[in-house]
């Protein structure tokens, strides 16, 4: 039996953006625009109303900008992916789509090349890095080799990494702790400045954390 689409919501103040973009969208199979909302604030309110598997935001709306509506989308609807979609090839806008809760981000040059890949990506639960921001990472990683400095300090400590493989692993607080040698309210604290570090909601996205950074095995 062949999958059902997967339902778009299409956010931009452009209604010439909107228009373009949903052609790309709805010419392929797979992926459909079943709602479209003018401003971030639209978007939050449409989402609590149509059944939707991806968003798509423009960074910069009236009212509500696409990060805060990120944000409170993902707190909302956590299953819900969302991509960002801007003219702005800036590495902190980036970073900040990432920490909002976005799983990729789409450049309006290049949306007939990427954009679909990018939907795929998401809906796979896989982020997706445009090849401008990929370089400036390599860029920056090799800027730093050369000119002798340290790399930027890992995100979380060792022993929050050795606590983050053991949650990911199935173990829970108490054999943790008798594992580790500490209380299991000290390993709690731990699980929960991990959430709080790395932006991550649960165990489940520990979990997939710590496969993606090849802290356990898929």
């Amino acid at each position: 039996m062949t999958e059902s689409p997967r339902r778009i919501l299409l956010a931009d103040d452009h209604a010439l953006v909107r228009r373009g973009v949903r052609l790309i969208l709805d010419s392929e199979p797979d992926l459909t625009v079943v709602a479209e909302a003018g401003d971030g604030a639209e978007a939050v309110s449409v989402a609590r109303t149509v059944p939707l598997d991806l968003a798509i935001l423009d960074i910069a709306m009236p009212r509500m900008t696409g990060l805060q509506a990120a944000r409170e989308l993902s707190r909302a609807q956590p299953d819900l992916r969302i991509l960002m979609l801007t003219m702005y090839d800036n590495e902190q806008y980036f970073f900040e789509a990432l920490k909002a809760g976005a799983s990729g981000y789409v450049l309006k040059s290049v949306a007939d090349r990427d954009l679909v890949d990018a939907c795929r990506a998401a809906m796979r639960d896989e982020p997706f890095i445009y090849p401008g921001a990929e370089n400036t990472l390599i860029r920056k990683y090799l800027d730093h080799v050369a000119q002798g400095r340290p790399l930027p300090d890992k995100a979380i400590t060792n022993r929050e990494e050795e606590i983050l493989k053991l949650v990911a692993e199935g173990h829970s607080s108490k054999e943790i702790g008798e594992l580790l040698v500490i209380s299991a309210k000290t390993v709690e604290r731990h699980r929960a400045n991990l959430l709080q570090k790395l932006g991550l909601r649960d165990r489940v996205e520990l979990t997939r954390y710590a496969i993606r950074t090849g802290l356990i095995e898929p």
